[in-house]
């Protein structure tokens, strides 16, 4: 491929797109990140994360000590896609990167990694003026932002950063993100013949359905949703089913409005097993919480700053979806989440323009620029 200087941005996106790393499995395309950042000259460390994530890798740091004053800032991607189920033959038409197989592209979040990692070698290889860079790449953020949580922030000089993982236009800067209670219901019933002494039994299954179909779901305001996403049970069509489990989300940027919902989707599942007989038994996990920011906010200033330089008009939203920047902002560093141009992800109509790619090789530039003094 050449050397860091001469390789394209381009290349390494696609190099990388190639490589399968669905969750838990990224330890090819870590490997060769990691080649690639030891070809620019800088040392990375990787912890012990991966047996405890289940993961094929650990977390991978970078840092550059300062050369200036200023803002040290952290830059964080995750090196896991959601599963392809056909190979990734990325093509390029019509200036669009696209999988020419009916699969994801992987774009989210490759298309971050690539950005950071070439602008973070670039800064190293021409020593450009700094106040602190660092590298933060992670494993399993598709199934719960696993690696994040792993990682030891403790180990960040920043306590400033950005992760680029929405599927947006860039200039977009994410103000907040939601929180997120996730559920496990498992209904109780009673198995019996279902042709011979149908009566003698309790259908999970109806419990179950009754429960759903009384649950508000799907978007309920601006700032909160829920969803019931798995449902599964029974043994056979001639049994009636003794167990049924529903999985499923509750989501909002209001605490208040959260609770609510939880309450408000135990209250449906409890009614619904006692009117068919049967008993639940639910499990509340907090997934990851939520954060705001206001456009005065130093890392805020500092996008919209970097964005301007590269003659792009800033504008703010609220996302409906989680990434690695709740779980920094859990832990008292203000972490952004910045759009970078994917679009339609975690589909097999994934895709990403080949000029955003190399636009936000020049956002980073521009960021680690602005948090200069």
């Amino acid at each position: 491929m050449g050397g860091p200087v001469a390789t394209d941005v381009l290349d390494l996106f696609l190099e990388l797109l190639r490589i399968p790393s669905p969750s838990g499995e990224e330890r090819a395309v870590a490997d060769r990140v990691l080649a690639y950042l030891g070809e620019c000259g800088l040392e990375a460390s990787e912890d012990d994360s991966g047996a405890l994530v289940g993961s094929t890798m650990g977390n991978i740091h970078v840092a550059l000590p300062p050369t200036v004053e200023g803002e040290p800032l952290f830059f964080c991607a995750h090196l896991d896609t959601v599963p392809p189920t056909d190979a990734i033959e990325p093509i390029v038409v019509d200036g669009m990167v696209r999988n020419a197989r009916p699969t994801i592209l992987g774009a989210d979040n490759k298309a971050a990694v690539v950005a950071m990692v070439c602008a973070i070698g670039r800064v190293a290889m021409e020593q450009r003026a700094h106040a602190g860079v660092e590298l933060v790449l992670t494993a399993k953020e598709e199934v719960g932002l696993l690696g994040a949580f792993a990682f030891d922030h403790t180990r960040l000089r920043a306590s400033c950063g950005y992760v680029y993982d929405s599927a947006a236009p860039i200039g977009e800067i994410i103000l907040g993100a939601p929180a997120a209670q996730q559920l496990k219901a498992v209904f109780h019933g009673r198995a019996a013949h279902a042709g011979m002494v149908p009566e003698e039994g309790r259908s999970s299954i109806a419990a179950a359905s009754r429960a759903v179909a009384d649950m508000h779901l799907g978007r309920l305001d601006e700032e909160t949703t829920a969803n019931i996403g798995q449902v599964s049970g029974g043994t056979a069509a001639n049994i009636v089913p003794e167990w049924c489990t529903l999985v499923g989300e509750a989501r909002s940027h209001d605490e208040g409005k959260l609770t609510a919902q939880v309450q408000a989707m135990q209250d449906a599942m409890t009614f619904a097993a006692n009117l068919n007989d049967c008993a639940v038994e639910t499990i509340w996990t907090r997934g990851y919480s939520a954060y705001r920011f206001t456009r005065e906010d130093l890392p805020v200033r500092l996008a919209a700053a970097a964005l301007s330089a590269c003659g792009i008009e800033p504008f703010y939203a609220l996302s409906g979806g989680a990434a690695d920047a709740n779980v920094f902002n859990t832990r008292d560093l203000q972490c952004v989440n910045l759009a970078n141009g994917m679009a339609e992800i975690h589909t097999p109509d994934e895709h990403i323009r080949v000029d955003d790619i190399s636009t936000m090789v020049d956002v980073t530039l521009a960021l680690i620029d602005a948090a200069r003094a």
